[in-house]
């Protein structure tokens, strides 16, 4: 398999991961919504509401690349620049005992900050499934 093709395989699967990852990562924000608060920017209001409105939108975005909706794509990397501040705000944090288990450790928590580019990327490859051209 040459490079060409393993980045085309790539390109198909990494939407469809992501999209797996905003499902579940969406129905967390429901079923246990503190340490999404506890990462959160300190100067938003509203912490919870913002937690289960970015559940929401996660849920969208997640079955919208696993369906291959043409505006997921994009919706999905915008979510991701949106909550960007959120993984900044926990990596400043880290080790403070602040945050939660994993969230507290500074290595885990600054990883998370340059993994969005990646995570971007696997959104912006979502597109549409191919109209046949049989006829």
């Amino acid at each position: 398999m040459t490079m060409g093709q393993r980045l085309e395989k790539l390109r198909k699967v990494a939407p469809l991961a992501l999209g797996g990852l905003f499902v579940g990562s969406g129905v967390l924000h429901f079923v246990s919504p503190k340490p999404f608060e506890a990462i959160m920017p300190r100067q938003l209001p509203a912490h919870r509401e913002f937690v289960y409105g970015s559940g929401v939108a996660e849920l969208a975005c997640g079955i919208g690349l696993l369906t291959r909706q043409k505006w997921a794509g994009p919706a999905s990397a915008a979510l991701l620049l949106a909550v960007w501040p959120a993984n900044v705000q926990m990596a400043l944090d880290s080790g403070s005992g602040r945050l939660p288990a994993a969230a507290d450790n500074k290595l885990v928590a600054w990883g998370r900050v340059p993994l969005q580019i990646p995570l971007i990327w696997a959104a912006l490859q979502s597109r549409p499934k191919a109209k046949s051209t049989k006829g």
